[in-house]
């Protein structure tokens, strides 16, 4: 199977649990939304994943291939993160130059060209650059690396809207291109919603959700209208949570939607990404 497989990995940090037995995988040749709220435990899959600390109990595997200190899966997997892992005091040009040393897929043309799109100055050393810049480094560095498998997390920190927006539009002509799995780890859900395909959702070290974006929305809607009658049209279904304006009341539910009836006062509407992610995180916390 093509895939990476986390397989009941538990992760403790002194009397935390971060992750407890969770199992899923992230399949070849997709896109996904890895979401969940700080702390949820998204950067400890990751760290896991990239080798940066092991698990307590558990296996990662990487196309069939345990992942632990592996260097088999090298060339398999490229994590950009919020931790700076680089020598600050290089130069970007040097610093693209350690790194087709060190991944033989590493295209040293393509890290030019999209520095170039970036206007990243090549000639200044990492520590010199404002938080954006050295975001940008970062991605251009991800986006230059052809792994089967490349991890985001949280990659437009300190970006102003066009460089977000040039990096999502790189970032999907690369994938039409080139074929493999991208992994977004952020918490800006509206931004990366037309992205991805599929969403895995973690929180309090458990995954709650793993599901298509196009299922997810076909099968959650919120209903409206006075707080008696969408209690009634509520009873037995999923409801994820509510919120109340006065006398109106609003219901997200998960689950096949069936119409109110013809004398109804209701109103059925759809529920984007965020709101879903909201609702399920903060049931999360009752």
């Amino acid at each position: 199977m093509r895939a990476i497989e986390i397989k009941q990995v538990t992760k403790r940090y002194q009397d935390v649990l971060a992750l407890d037995d969770i199992s899923f995988s992230f399949e070849y040749g997709k896109i996904y939304g890895f979401l969940g709220r700080n702390g949820a435990g998204k950067s400890t899959v990751i760290n896991i994943i990239a080798n940066r600390i092991f698990a307590d109990q558990g296996e990662i595997f990487v196309d069939g291939m345990t992942a632990k200190e592996n260097m088999a899966v090298h060339e398999k997997i490229f994590c950009m993160s919020e931790a700076d892992l680089y020598n600050t005091s290089l130069k970007i040009k040097d610093q693209f130059l350690w790194m087709s040393r060190f991944y033989d897929c590493f295209d040293m043309e393509k890290a030019l060209q999209i520095a170039d799109q970036f206007k990243l100055p090549l000639e200044k050393r990492f520590k010199a650059l404002s938080k954006g810049y050295q975001s940008i480094f970062k991605l251009t560095a991800a986006l230059s690396i052809r792994t089967p498998y490349v991890i985001f997390d949280e990659p437009v920190l300190g970006l102003d809207a066009n460089h977000r927006e040039l990096f999502y539009n790189l970032l999907l002509k690369d994938f039409e291109k080139n074929e493999r799995t991208i992994i977004l780890a952020t918490h800006l859900i509206e931004e990366v919603a037309n992205l991805i395909e599929e969403v895995v959702l973690i929180d309090q070290g458990h995954i709650i959700l793993q599901e298509s974006v196009e299922t997810l929305l076909e099968t959650s809607y919120c209903v409206s209208g006075r707080e008696d009658e969408v209690d009634t049209y509520c009873a037995g279904k999923n409801v994820i949570g509510v919120d109340t304006l006065g006398g109106l009341k609003l219901a997200y539910i998960m689950g096949e939607m069936e119409q109110p009836s013809a004398e109804s006062h209701l109103q059925i509407s759809a529920m984007n990404l965020q709101k879903l992610f909201v609702k399920l995180t903060e049931r999360g916390e009752n």
